[in-house]
């Protein structure tokens, strides 16, 4: 499972050079200047994760040695600073070198070199505000996040699931696994219930370099959000995992799951996530939503009615219908939601 840092990086004028110089743009650390600072066993790591020669850079003092130990490849980065996620990086190789961090950072004058040096798989700008991880069930609002935090855990998974967080090492991860499940299907032989498969060792392709961060859902709920006046809105840590929203108003109680598109394979997968919360909600669930961009097709209200959950859709900027589903449908679910059957 995949760590996550909350890192400052923006802050202050130091920072924002070492922004500039080596998130902005890559360090060629193949060129002769910068391997000759390399010890032989760094140079080949680098150049197998990135054989273009040349990556993403961040580091961090000996205050943070410990901290830093604990990072490896996969493990997630929030680059934060004024207020926003300025960047999400994914953690490449991890290594100590005084010689090569002074290189690209000066060192400071009260905690010296930045040593504790790491490379970036994979890395998006983005400008998300700290509101939205305040939002989540473990973060406490007006958390500014001073120094570097490294969380495991649940609120690791809080931050991955919360952001829309997927790391290219868990992707690759899924793919390997895949294609071993269908190499020994083929085979005509047990599938052994590996959980841990090792990712590949396989050098990262440029068009790899962006971590995925998927925002569409997060703007959708954040504009539904603004709609629910009145009502008491958060989001409902669950051992299944993260409910996009859970109201509680005038007409009860609703865990409401979004996505990003109506096509009828979003909507089965709202469905079984809903499904999934329901139980967990600390107060009976009145009500089950799906919130989409747009009005799914027929077929695909029907399957959500089917099981009592009502479509929300955006018709216009600001705008929002919902196509409940009918009430002996919902009433008889109800029992299913609360787990009372």
């Amino acid at each position: 499972m995949s760590l996550v840092a909350i890192q400052p990086s923006y802050g202050n004028p130091a920072a924002r050079r070492h922004w500039r110089d080596t998130i902005d743009q890559e360090v060629p650390f193949g060129s002769e200047e910068y391997a000759a600072a390399l010890s032989g066993e760094q140079r080949e790591a680098l150049q197998r994760l990135h054989p273009t020669g040349s990556s993403r850079f961040w580091g961090a003092t000996a205050v943070q040695d410990k901290n830093m130990a604990r990072l490896s490849m996969g493990d997630v980065v929030l680059f934060t600073g004024q207020s926003l996620v300025r960047g999400i990086g994914e953690v490449g190789l991890t290594f100590k070198n005084s010689t090569f961090a002074d290189m690209m950072w000066t060192p400071d004058p009260d905690k010296g070199s930045w040593h504790n040096v790491y490379s970036l798989l994979s890395f998006r700008h983005t400008e998300i505000p700290y509101s939205e991880i305040w939002d989540l069930p473990s973060f406490n609002a007006g958390d500014n996040f001073m120094g570097l935090r490294v969380l495991e855990g649940g609120k690791a998974d809080e931050i991955l699931q919360g952001l829309g967080i997927a790391t290219v090492t868990e992707t690759r991860r899924k793919l390997a696994r895949d294609a071993e499940v269908a190499s020994v299907i083929a085979q005509g032989t047990q599938v052994v219930p590996v959980e841990g498969v090792h990712t590949p060792t396989a050098a990262y392709r440029r068009d790899e370099r962006e971590i995925q961060v998927q925002r569409a859902e997060a703007l959708l709920v954040n504009e539904y959000k603004a709609t629910l006046a009145g009502a008491e809105v958060t989001r409902l840590r669950t051992p299944s995992g993260i409910t996009d929203l859970h109201v509680t108003g005038p007409d009860g109680t609703e865990v409401v799951e979004a996505k990003s598109s109506g096509e009828h394979t979003y909507v089965r997968a709202a469905l079984a996530q809903l499904l999934d919360y329901a139980p967990h909600s600390p107060l009976p669930a009145d009500r089950l939503g799906a919130l989409f961009p747009v009005c799914p097709a027929e077929k695909s209200v029907a399957l959500l009615h089917r099981y009592g959950v009502d479509c929300i859709y955006r018709s216009a900027p600001h705008v929002f219908e919902r196509i409940s589903a009918p009430d002996g449908a919902r009433m008889y679910m109800r029992k299913v939601w609360a787990d009372l059957t």
